[in-house]
């Protein structure tokens, strides 16, 4: 019988282990250092702010792997022989594989910061660090958040919940300055700034931590001293590639795959946050740290191993987050700079935490992508009309088709219209049909 190995039992490995299942009788074995059972990474946040317990995180009864064949080792990894297709273990016995999957996640990026050793400074990636938090937090009065990206918010909405008060250290002149526009990231930081005990400091780096065992300081590279007690580093992540390396794959700034997710030897697969793509498809980035894309890599790996050889295709970029109360989603390209010959219009409400931002080309009016803060909008639509090279127009007329759930939101779309034909002396109409439903019928 087959044997399948996955190294890593987050959502891209778990995923292939259920699809591997449910496509064969292969014999599936996942491994993790990290912990023995699968748990929704993505919330941890809310542990630590009270709304649920760790166990909630796990979405599957402790009984579900045996039930379903699957075994589980929580154990690290020390190498793996390739040529002889064997894994070798901290604490267990060596296993025998047929095919091997690596995906072995990312964790938080470090860059050699004096002081960065001490207690009380750390990322928030693993069960780990949450745990580590949760000790360290009676004892924090204070606390400095380095990089403005989702952890970093997220980093911060948890710290003030304790009463803690923040300071939030932000490299570029705007918080996520890689990737949304800064109109999105003002917006946003207006109604942050709502929140009391947070202050920003746009512009800064980190120079060093300071103090004895634990941090007492930190330093500025414009010399700016603040006192804290705990140092969040939210300065992005990175692949867990050190093992693929020791093995001698092919790695980049993650482990090389092809379309088929192989990597460069025979019967070894890497996917999610590890894995880079050599020839990523639809403008799509290399490496795409994100949840569902794990899970797509799951998938896919899954039917290649079970005989269907199959692309990795995701489709048209998307994402969806949420800072503080505000909801945030993306579809297709909205760059932090506007490109070449393209346009941005963004609409504001005047009262209300609502903000949407189009990307589209100048001459052409091709639509590219749209951001939008505080609605929430269906993505099908959207990867329906970019694959289809929809106007802007055309998005506009059907915005009110493109809402999520207009019988219980208000909805804005006749003043976007209006604001947009003000702008460029058009002279769009918004229809009222609601195309949808046949779409579904269909």
């Amino acid at each position: 019988m087959k044997h399948v190995v996955i190294i890593g039992n987050g959502i891209a490995g778990i995923t292939a282990a259920r699809e591997i299942r449910k496509q064969s009788d292969f014999k599936i074995t996942v491994i993790s250092k990290e912990s023995k059972y699968f748990f929704s990474r993505t919330a941890l946040m809310y542990v630590y702010m009270g709304h649920m317990p760790f166990e909630n995180l796990q979405p599957y009864e402790n009984d579900f792997w045996e039930k379903n064949r699957i075994d589980l080792i929580h154990d690290e990894v020390t190498s793996v022989d390739k040529e002889n297709r064997t894994i070798n273990l901290k604490q267990s016995s060596e296993l025998k594989y047929d095919e091997l999957i690596f995906a072995t996640g990312s964790t938080t990026a470090y860059y050699n910061w004096p002081g960065q050793e001490l207690k009380g400074v750390q990322g928030l990636y693993s069960k780990q660090d949450l745990e580590n938090l949760e000790s360290l937090s009676p004892r924090i009065k204070s606390a400095v958040v380095v990089g403005g990206g989702l952890i970093g918010v997220e980093l911060v909405e948890m710290l003030l919940t304790r009463g803690i008060e923040v300071h939030f250290v932000i490299r570029d002149k705007h918080f996520w300055g890689s990737v949304i526009p800064e109109e999105n990231a003002r917006f946003l930081e207006k109604w942050m700034r709502h929140h009391k005990g947070l202050k920003f400091y746009f512009s800064s780096e980190l120079d060093r931590v300071e103090g004895n065992d634990f941090v007492d300081q930190v330093v500025l590279k414009d010399g700016t001293q603040i006192s804290c007690q705990f140092v969040g580093i939210a300065t992005g992540v990175k692949g867990n590639i050190e093992l693929a390396k020791s093995t001698e794959l092919q790695t980049n700034r993650g482990i090389v795959v092809n379309e088929f997710l192989e990597t460069s030897h025979a019967s070894i697969y890497a996917i999610g946050d590890c894995a880079e793509v050599s020839n990523p498809q639809n403008k799509r980035k290399s490496v795409e740290q994100v949840w569902y894309t794990g899970r797509m890599m799951g998938e896919t790996v899954a039917k290649t191993i079970c005989g269907t050889k199959t692309s990795y295709d995701p489709g048209i970029w998307f994402n969806s987050a949420k800072f503080f109360d505000i909801e945030y989603q993306t579809y297709g390209i909205v760059p932090p700079v506007l490109s070449e010959n393209f346009e941005f219009f963004h609409w504001e409400h005047p009262t209300k935490p609502i903000f949407l931002t189009f990307n589209f080309e100048k001459i052409s009016m091709d639509f590219e992508g749209i951001n939008t803060f505080g609605v929430r909008l269906r993505h099908e639509l959207f990867d329906q009309w970019i694959r289809e090279k929809r106007s802007v127009q055309f998005v506009l007329e059907n915005l009110a088709t493109a809402n999520f759930d207009p019988e219980f939101y208000r909805t804005f779309e006749n003043e976007i219209v209006q604001k947009f034909n003000e702008t460029y002396n058009t002279s769009i109409q918004l229809k009222k049909k609601v195309w949808w439903q046949k779409l579904i019928n269909n």
